[in-house]
């Protein structure tokens, strides 16, 4: 049975709202005033969380110019050395503290997904109300434990990962001291093709490992974030950005302001539209039960006439004898006088 867990005031779980993050990366532009406005805009959009990145330069990386440091393989960022990239991308971590209490006077949560240990340190140091590992980071094992013995609820994205991986990067987490645990599933291309998105993973991550599974988005759209809840997602992750036009390292596949805010309407749409296992009438359907079809006589008929295919038939409204009853009626003679339009009850029939 699937455990729930809070981040926050917000418990998280099937039974619970969408979880959605919003996640801020580098779309500030190194311009603190910008991230404040993302954390609102966010806020307006009607997220529940944003979430940074804590790391630097030389906290992820090094400086290097040689080849295995050079960016390729067709990104978004081919050329590039790994040190520049995050030169421009980092958050500086004198903001951090500062976002997180605009974060919470908005009533947000804010979280980031911390890359080495001091990075851990620093967010604890913040008492953020979570810890995420990013999915390059699965296999980093000992960050993984680092996160995990501070107690508190670990999501862990799993983008590139084999099941063997995530099994090991779970077994690290509850050996580290881990009992809230959630995953991602997520695709680490930059912007990520639909057609490779395979949300039918989310399901069988759920069977697997028994813990609450949501997206980490990297589509240019919002449909994926929709059918992933429609397949269990109880928690949505997606790039949020002021606007495209500013470029920079993740504004390829941010959502505007605008858009964030339709993705989070649908997703509350499409979670109450999962509702529950339930047959019968719905309530607002009840007045709608009366135009299902039932026999109804359609041609003026003689009292003793039989009754045939010809002035008997199923038809549109509900008032006659419901439409199993019809090899039952066809041959039997009508007892009085019937005119077209009369809805066939068993008093017009003789059964003799």
């Amino acid at each position: 049975m699937m455990a729930p867990f809070a981040i926050g005031q917000r418990s998280i779980g099937p039974a619970h709202p969408v979880y959605v993050v919003a996640e801020v990366s580098a779309n500030h532009h190194q311009n603190f005033d910008q991230a404040v406005c993302i954390i609102q805009a966010a806020k307006e959009a009607g997220a529940d969380a944003v979430k940074l990145q804590t790391y630097t330069p030389d906290t992820i990386t090094i400086g290097s110019d040689r080849e295995e440091f050079r960016i390729g393989g067709g990104t978004i960022w081919d050329g590039r050395t790994l040190y520049e990239l995050y030169g421009e991308a980092y958050t500086p971590w004198e903001w951090q503290p500062k976002l997180k209490q605009v974060a919470e006077d908005l009533g947000l949560e804010l979280f980031s997904s911390a890359f080495d240990a001091s990075a851990v340190d620093f967010l604890e140091s913040m008492n953020v109300p979570a810890h995420k590992i990013a999915s390059f980071e699965l296999v980093d094992i000992p960050l993984i434990r680092k996160m995990a013995a501070t107690g508190k609820p670990l999501i862990l994205s799993t983008g590139m990962a084999t099941l063997e991986e995530i099994e090991e990067a779970i077994e690290a987490a509850q050996d580290g001291g881990a009992s809230q645990i959630a995953l991602l599933k997520c695709v680490s291309a930059y912007p990520a093709a639909a057609e490779e998105m395979n949300l039918r993973t989310i399901p069988a991550l759920v069977g697997h490992f028994g813990v609450p599974v949501g997206l980490s988005d990297h589509t240019t759209g919002i449909s994926a974030p929709i059918a992933a809840v429609a397949l269990g997602a109880c928690i949505i992750e997606k790039h949020i950005t002021l606007s495209r036009s500013q470029q920079g390292p993740d504004t390829a596949f941010s959502l505007e302001p605008q858009e964030f805010k339709a993705m989070v309407e649908a997703v509350r749409t499409a979670e109450r539209a999962l509702g529950e296992v339930h047959f019968g009438a719905e309530a607002h359907e009840t007045g709608s039960r009366m135009f299902r079809r039932s026999l109804f006589v359609v041609e003026d008929m003689k009292r003793g006439a039989l009754f045939n295919q010809d002035n008997v038939r199923s038809i549109r409204p509900a008032h006659g004898l419901h439409t199993r009853h019809l090899p039952q009626v066809l041959g039997k003679r009508a007892t009085r006088d019937i005119g077209r339009g009369t809805p066939l009850s068993w008093e017009l029939i003789d059964n003799k």
